[in-house]
Parts: structure tokens; sequence; C-alpha cells
């Protein structure tokens, strides 16, 4: 297995020339704020208000803006990357838990948790192109790498809910474990993975043939089996590796896609939710619900290398790339 390497020495990295400074969006569902970590430095830079309850959060394809989910306030709001003001809201559904874009950067596809449904937006008309009747508390969303499914996970019907986005509506329903929480696709398209919280596993989806070929499960040694819950997933840009964020176990697995098994758990923070990888994917940053912090991975060494304290139940994360020529940070920090 071809392993994810740093660029620069641990020892060396906050002070390494050739190391890319990005931005890393924490949202914060208890204090309404999403907090911004500067990846060169590992500090929170800024923090500022948004919308209630904030979870799911994601940039636009330009980058140029970003999306969060402002679940109590039925809302997807659109801000403003370069000042963070907040430029419209869209139409969202009730209780909007996940939301994915489509890669042609026109269509949001949210996951509402209330109306059992998948609301479809047309992001340069703000318009709501429809709503697909999918299982009971939807939450995962994921559209596949060439945009012609859309899938969405019900956390109660217990299955994953495949869109055809050229006619809008559902073409297959998977069943997997209790509680499926999130979906990624493989970068080629072929594999669609769902975290099953209750369940305690991943089902690895074949999209040709629409079925589960496989469910992984995790062992940790001193860790009781009821508190392994997985959700977040994320998967490296040449497929070799995925990082499975396990809920109360307090750990990430770290599974070799090809052999599909686990090769490492790292210990972070507690109740870890959700995950973000760096463009050069040799740091991992989770966001731990529990204990208010999100713990950066050296994915190269597979250790944890920094606790960075947010707000209070940090939830969702996304990574806005940032120019190498620039540290990408203001100069002040608000809360």
């Amino acid at each position: 297995m071809r392993h994810i390497s740093l660029a620069c020495a641990v020892a060396s990295l906050l002070a390494c020339p050739y190391a890319a400074a990005h931005e890393v969006y924490i949202s914060n569902e208890k204090d309404n704020t999403v907090s911004v970590i500067e990846t060169k430095s590992l500090q929170v830079v800024r923090t500022f208000k948004v919308g209630k309850r904030p979870r799911g959060v994601t940039f636009a394809r330009d980058f140029k803006t970003f999306y969060v989910c402002a679940s109590d306030d039925n809302a997807v709001q659109v801000y403003d990357a370069a000042g963070e003001t907040l430029l419209h809201n869209l139409p969202s559904g009730a209780d909007p838990e996940q939301f994915a874009v489509s890669h042609d950067g026109r269509r949001l596809y949210i996951a509402n948790e209330d109306d059992a449904v998948t609301t479809i937006v047309d992001i340069p008309s703000r318009k709501v192109v429809a709503q697909v009747d999918v299982g009971v508390e939807p939450e995962g969303m994921a559209v596949s790498p060439d945009d012609s499914i859309a899938v969405t996970t019900s956390e109660t019907t217990n299955m994953a809910h495949m869109i055809d986005t050229r006619t809008n509506e559902v073409v297959a329903n998977v069943l997997v474990d209790q509680r499926p929480r999130h979906a990624e696709f493989s970068p080629d398209g072929s594999k669609l993975w769902v975290s099953s919280e209750i369940g305690g596993t991943v089902s690895i989806i074949d999209m040709a043939k629409r079925e589960v070929e496989t469910r992984l499960t995790f062992e940790i040694p001193g860790v009781a089996r009821d508190s392994v819950q997985p959700v977040g997933i994320r998967i490296t840009s040449d497929g070799g590796t995925a990082f499975i964020a396990l809920g109360p176990a307090n750990r990430v697995a770290i599974v070799d896609t090809r052999t599909l098994k686990v090769i490492d758990y790292v210990l972070v923070g507690q109740r870890v939710w959700h995950l973000a990888l760096t463009p050069e994917e040799n740091m991992l940053f989770t966001t731990n619900g529990v204990s208010n912090d999100v713990t950066v991975i050296d994915t190269g060494t597979r250790k944890p290398i920094k606790s960075i304290k947010v707000g209070r139940y940090p939830w969702g994360a996304a990574v806005r790339p940032m120019p190498t020529h620039t540290s990408g940070t203001h100069e002040t920090e608000t809360r």
C-alpha cells in the first residue's frame, strides 16, 4: 500500500516554508458559530456567528462562497468566503442536516430530517427544483463523481436512497445497518461507503449492482462494541485509504481500501463526528462533539499532533484551500 507522507517532518511543520496554509471551517452546533483554523499555525484565527444549530458546512466548487446548514432556522445560508458575510439563504426544507454540492457546482442536494425528503436546489436561480420523498429521518448526502446519482441516507428506515439526477426520482433503495449517518463515494464512483452509527458498521455498496458487497466492522481493544459508532468518512484522492470517525469510541479508523483491513486506530477527542482532509492529504481534522475540540492527525505517521479548542459541540468540517503565497489569515480573531 502507498502511504500518504508529510512534506515536512512533524517537528518542523509549523515553521516549514513549504507547508501550504489552508483554512478549516468548523461548525459549532451549540454556539451558532463557525471557527476557522489555519493549517500552518494550527490555531483558531477567527470565529464568527452563523444561523441556529449549524451542522453541515461545505464550500462552493470555486471556494468563493460557502454553505452552512442552519438546522433550527430551516435554512441553508450562503456566505461570501472573502468577508464571511451572509449573502442570502437558499430554500432548504425543514431541518436541513447535511448537503452535497454537485460537481458542476449548479445543484445543492439537502437532507431534510423532519420532512423525510431530499430538497434539490438550483444554486444560480436559488429555486427548488424538486423535493424527493425518501426514508424517515434523512441525514447523509452524497453526489457521485459524474453527478448522475445523488444519495440520501435515512436514519430510521436504514437505507441509502439513490436518486437519478436527471429525473429526480429514486431508482434504488439499498438496506444497510441501523442508523446510517454518512455516505461517501469512492473517487471513481464505483463504490459507496455508508456508515451505520448504531449498527457499528460501514457498508460498501457496489454501484453497478446497487447492493452491499462488504460490511466493515471494528474491534478496538478495551472499547465496548456499542461505543463504536461510525459517522464521518473521508477517502483519499487515490482511493487507497479511508478514514472513518467512530463516535464515542474516540477513535478514527484508518482502512486500506484494497484489502478492506483496518491498519490503525488513532485516538482523538471525545465523540468524534466528522472529518476533513487538507488538499495535500497530509493532515486530517476531526470534530469532537463532547470535548469541544478538533484533533489534527498527521496522516503520514498516523499520529495525533495537536488538539485545538473550538466552540461547543463542533460538528461539521470543510477545508478552504489557500494559495501557497499567502497565510490565509485575518489579523484579528473575533469571538
